[in-house]
């Protein structure tokens, strides 16, 4: 897969099954983001069976999925949520169509895995919210800056095991390109895609919440702009915004569709995790200017400074989590708490951002 189209960049890892075949079956149902590819292969990988595909505006996409890992494409999607073996439903839908598609898709006794960002309002969350007491299925959320990345999946360990000490602030820079390929209509409404603090911004949300150990947190400040797309008016290709944790701990990220022609890859994210006794930097998807590649994890405390290649080492152990906690009613890979409290940060922080040239 091109690396420099994030569109349609799907990421792959090594088997790891949890279960044995058919023993935990799945279905692809919203295929508007490339990102429903990499929450398959993960689940694939570590052993769910992709049994059905769907797409309500493009079937020949449907199909191709379908083909590529074995599965049957069907043109009605109540065919899927009336299969009792169905266990879960994965989707990468226009951002403001998730929650509603998740929703019914609880309703009908399946788990719903969604791409992020996975609502766009304060009224979605309360559905969501009210969904899950009542049917007792998770909505769960990609966040794949972290869960599909080695190095970051990595820096939990070190963190848990103490090598920075306490995390006490958390700095991101998401950068992204456009893309090659035309991007849908969707993607430049506002109203479809919820602001690029909802969608780019629910990375590092997340990831703030999950290395700083937090349960809660505040916007202290956020600011949007469109500097480059002045035709596309509703478009934000810029915005940043400040956190501070329920634990004290803080947070600055920034986020854009700035990324030049010239970079090797579709953006040069990165992210440090400042301890009180040393600090880890991720350079996630390229090292610029070397052969190093993404992957690289940067390490500097008491006993020194070490550089990690965490390529093809760590894995991703989210995807069989989220498997068993499924089957066993647990929540190994991600509570979802955290997963919709993440959420409700990025709306606010949209809600509240400063917009900068309007």
């Amino acid at each position: 897969m091109p690396t420099n189209d994030g569109m349609n960049y799907a990421l792959t890892g090594k088997p790891a099954p949890v279960v044995g075949p058919d023993e935990f079956n799945f279905a692809a149902i919203a295929f508007d983001h490339g990102h429903v590819i990499s929450q398959t292969n993960g689940l694939t990988e570590a052993g769910g069976t992709l049994k059905y595909t769907y797409d309500k505006l493009d079937a020949a996409k449907a199909r191709a999925a379908a083909e590529k890992f074995g599965a049957t494409a069907v043109d009605d999607l109540q065919t899927i949520l009336d299969d009792p073996n169905i266990q879960l439903c994965v989707a990468a839908a226009i951002p403001n169509e998730r929650a509603a598609l998740g929703i019914r898709c609880m309703d009908a006794g399946k788990h719903y895995f969604t791409d992020k960002t996975p609502l766009v309002s304060l009224r979605q969350l309360d559905d969501v919210k009210a969904a899950v007491a009542r049917t007792g299925k998770k909505y769960m959320v990609y966040y794949g800056d972290r869960l599909h990345v080695e190095c970051a999946m990595h820096a939990s360990t070190l963190i848990t095991q103490g090598a920075i000490g306490r995390v006490i602030h958390v700095t991101g820079f998401g950068p992204h390109r456009i893309g090659v390929s035309a991007r849908p209509d969707w993607f430049y409404s506002h109203e479809q895609y919820g602001g690029i603090l909802c969608d780019l911004g629910s990375h590092h949300i997340e990831y703030f919440l999950h290395y700083t150990g937090a349960k809660d947190g505040k916007v202290l400040h956020a600011k949007v702009a469109n500097y480059a797309n002045p035709d596309q008016p509703e478009f934000e290709d810029y915005g940043d915004c400040t956190l501070v944790a329920d634990n004290g701990a803080t947070m600055f990220f920034r986020v854009d569709w700035l990324t030049p022609d010239g970079l090797g890859t579709w953006g040069d994210g990165r992210t440090f995790i400042i301890g009180t006794e040393g600090y880890i930097e991720l350079r996630k998807y390229i090292d610029v200017t070397t052969d190093n590649g993404g992957e690289q994890l940067i390490l500097v405390n008491a006993e020194g400074e070490q550089r990690i290649e965490t390529r093809e080492k760590v894995g991703f152990k989210f995807f069989g989590q989220f498997i068993r906690d499924c089957l066993d009613g647990t929540e190994t890979a991600m509570t979802q708490e955290h997963a919709l409290k993440v959420a409700e940060l990025c709306v606010r922080a949209q809600l509240q951002a400063e917009h900068l040239t309007r």
